[in-house]
């Protein structure tokens, strides 16, 4: 039982740290960049600071376009944060509960967000040229992808040959 508390307490600081810096980081680029009028910080050939008002969810799904569907949103985001937070506490393997803190951190981040303004502040564009290969996203945005690669790559790439998920001690 000490080690799966460990585990937890690895979970928590994996989210409480994503959600920490990822409001800090919006904060600077609301607030001192005051990025939204200026909307475009050139930085480096392949990345820029873009402000964009995201009122749906991931790729634009679930927009937000009235007060009611703003908060059933929030309500359905932090139903979604309830459950990875449920999973967490109750997850044995140390990768997949720092995996699932950085889902967890990212949700109440952008829940955050949508509670304080009506909209996520996505900011971060990277690109080649003219070409996107990504949305404009926010470190949020960026622990919840790499939190749910993680959880897929584990859940793939440790099943045996006949299907049963190894045991994972790590």
């Amino acid at each position: 039982m000490a080690i799966r508390k460990n585990h937890r307490k690895l979970g928590v600081a994996a989210a409480a740290t994503i959600f920490i810096l990822d409001q800090i980081i919006k904060y600077i680029v609301v607030y001192p960049l005051a990025l939204e009028s200026r909307q475009v910080i050139d930085l480096l050939p392949f990345f820029d600071l873009n402000f964009v008002r995201n009122y749906g969810v991931s790729m634009g799904f679930f927009r937000a376009d009235s007060e009611t569907m703003r908060w059933l949103l929030v309500g359905m985001t932090a139903a979604i944060a309830v459950f990875v937070a449920l999973w967490m506490w109750r997850e044995k393997a140390r990768d997949d509960v720092i995996a699932l803190g950085l889902v967890l951190g990212g949700a109440l981040g952008n829940i955050v967000d949508r509670v304080r303004f009506g909209y996520v502040v996505d900011f971060a564009d990277f690109h080649i040229g003219s070409w996107r290969p990504f949305l404009i996203f926010n470190l949020a945005d960026a622990a919840i992808t790499i939190g749910v690669l993680i959880l897929l790559a584990r859940a793939l790439l440790l099943r045996d040959k006949g299907g049963k998920v190894e045991k994972r001690n790590a």
